[in-house]
């Protein structure tokens, strides 16, 4: 398929609302990277999403680029891609971001994107256009990356009660304050590392459609550095419907469980970034949460509360797709493809 160079201003235009996209990413997200610190009370909500902020950029220059890469070219074939259809993938994962961000619900952004580029992809090129290989891996890790940090959460909550028997009470307390600093700081490196490469492939992917990066598919230096000012930005601006979601809605958390939740959901977001898969950090921290309060009891989470999680992950690919195909559809039948 040839090639559809569009004008410099449309590319910018692209850019600019993909990068609105991150800066909404960060701060939809801002919960997942605060949450837990917050509600335990180790620090103030201001000077968490600083915190997080922080770990969100630097994080954009320390783990490759894995993820980029296959938001890129291993979503879609990237021989369909345009200025367009990257613009209908954005309104559709930017619009469902805002509806679920006004519910409080804490859904998944890099999800989003995706439904977006298959909704679009599919209405330019049919369903044949849809990389099943990367797909599939991603869908898979809907269901296991909660999995994996529910589990992982539930053992390093009983190590770390087991650790925590042997001191005083405020003993404990105090050093899991103090652990909490870094496991959130983990937790925010592996969020950035997840969730600002989503951007930068989208962006060197729609750099690549207009021929500006050469025959070879890669993700430039200003690229990272673009997505990960405006990831840092928006967990900076925070999101604090979804704040009061994550932190005190699904259970309640002291500063033990507070870092169990977040060790385990940056174990995870760390092996699924060095292996190219785009999961949810929303799933995953929200797993890691729901398998710390299940060790008190099962009645320590709030099952309504994660239903309603659930019911929104399931809608979010499906959603995004659905209003990103609209919206190519309206801007290929103005000609614009």
């Amino acid at each position: 398929m040839a090639t559809v160079i569009v004008p410099v201003g449309i590319v910018i235009l692209v850019i600019l609302v993909a990068l609105f996209f991150d800066f909404l990413n960060g701060f939809h997200d801002a919960a997942n990277s605060v949450a837990t610190i917050v509600s335990t009370r180790v620090l103030s909500p201001r000077i968490a999403v600083l915190w997080a902020a922080f770990f969100n950029f630097v994080a954009a220059f320390v783990f490759g680029v894995n993820v980029a890469s296959t938001i890129g070219k291993g979503t879609i074939d990237p021989a369909i891609v345009t200025a367009w259809l990257l613009l209908s993938t954005l309104i559709g994962a930017i619009t469902w971001d805002i509806i679920t961000w006004w519910f409080g619900l804490p859904t998944s952004s890099s999800h989003a994107l995706v439904g977006g580029l298959i909704g679009a992809g599919v209405v330019k090129g049919g369903w044949g256009v849809v990389q099943v290989a990367g797909v599939s891996k991603i869908i898979l890790f809907i269901a296991l990356s909660p999995l994996i940090g529910l589990l992982l959460a539930i053992g390093l909550i009983l190590l770390t009660s087991r650790i925590g028997a042997k001191f005083s009470r405020s003993t404990a307390d105090h050093a899991f304050r103090r652990l909490q600093l870094v496991s959130a700081a983990l937790y925010s490196l592996g969020h950035g590392t997840n969730d600002a490469q989503k951007t930068m492939g989208i962006i060197a992917a729609l750099l690549f459609a207009q021929g500006l990066l050469g025959a070879v598919f890669f993700v430039p230096f200003y690229v990272i550095l673009m997505a990960g000012t405006a990831m840092g930005l928006g967990t900076y601006f925070g999101g604090w419907r979804i704040v009061r979601t994550m932190g005190m809605k699904i259970t309640k958390l002291q500063p033990f469980g507070g870092f169990s939740a977040e060790t385990a959901a940056a174990t995870t977001l760390f092996a699924t970034a060095s292996l190219g898969i785009p999961v949810s950090t929303t799933h995953t921290i929200a797993g890691a949460i729901m398998g710390v309060g299940s060790t008190r009891r099962l009645s320590a989470v709030r099952w309504g509360v994660a239903r309603r999680i659930v019911y929104a992950w399931v809608l979010t690919i499906p959603a995004a797709a659905s209003i990103a195909g609209v919206m190519y559809y309206l801007l290929s039948s103005a000609g614009l493809r």
